[in-house]
């Protein structure tokens, strides 16, 4: 058995490492690859758990460890799925200028969802109370049960989509004429959308730039606005090539 932990937990922390290093940006933050990829190495601990736990029913071997695994496992997903990491991403959009309120911001964004799940389930405790009915079960049961209902049928859901959507995109795939046509009209739109979006950008430059100028050093909100000129400064340090409408990034003469 130890030699199936050789193999499978570096097989599994590769996977992991390949797949942060192919979709992760340059400029990601640590703590966001870190979170990233526990959650990732949560999802694909079960290369190693469902074997090591055949195995250890199999030949009658003492199976503390692996619950305290499964256990781990479990409860890393759960806070993962429901509290850090939609708060990271809460935080992550957050346009604030503070880590206080970008987390006040990303915190405020969850509880918007988290009380709307939970009238959900205030209103189905309800309607259990006033069926009258004998119920012998607890609150916990009918919270696991509620859990189990949602996994299930979501993962019900995401396999009859996978088991459907991917044969049909392998065939019409096949077809070169329908591929082509299909390609150069995701084109022409992505085109429109990055024009629309090249313009916004520029109008947003030309205004902050109009904004820092006009505004004075004493300003209570001149530190908002040094931070807007060095984001500005950063993208022209990026890319000197880039031109909004009007002028050059950094030019005093927008217009």
């Amino acid at each position: 058995m130890w030699v199936f932990y050789l193999l499978s937990l570096p097989l599994t922390l590769g996977m992991v490492a390949a797949t942060l290093k192919y979709f992760a940006g340059p400029d990601i933050p640590r703590y966001v690859l870190f979170t990233v990829g526990y959650a990732w190495f949560c999802s694909l601990s079960i290369i190693i758990l469902v074997p090591a736990d055949i195995w250890t029913t199999i030949f009658g071997q003492d199976k503390g460890g692996i619950a305290f695994f499964w256990t781990w496992t479990y409860w890393s997903t759960f806070l993962l799925t429901w509290a850090i990491v939609p708060t990271i991403q809460g935080y992550e959009d957050a346009a604030d200028f503070t880590v206080t309120e970008r987390l006040k911001t990303s915190i405020q964004a969850n509880l918007v969802f988290y009380l709307s799940v939970g009238s959900i389930g205030l209103f189905g405790v309800v309607i259990l109370i006033l069926m009258h009915r004998e119920w012998g079960g607890s609150m916990i049961g009918l919270a696991m049960a509620c859990s189990n209902t949602f996994g299930l049928v979501t993962g019900a859901f995401l396999l009859g989509f996978g088991l459907v959507e991917i044969p049909r995109s392998i065939w019409r795939n096949a077809n070169w004429t329908y591929r082509q046509k299909v390609l150069s009209h995701r084109v022409a739109k992505m085109a429109v959308k990055l024009d629309d979006a090249h313009q916004d950008l520029s109008n947003a430059i030309v205004i902050a730039q109009a904004t820092s100028n006009q505004m004075s050093k004493r300003d209570p909100l001149r530190p908002c606005m040094d931070v807007i000129d060095n984001m500005l400064a950063q993208m022209n340090r990026e890319d000197p090539n880039f031109k909004p409408s009007g002028g050059r990034l950094g030019e005093n003469d927008m217009d």
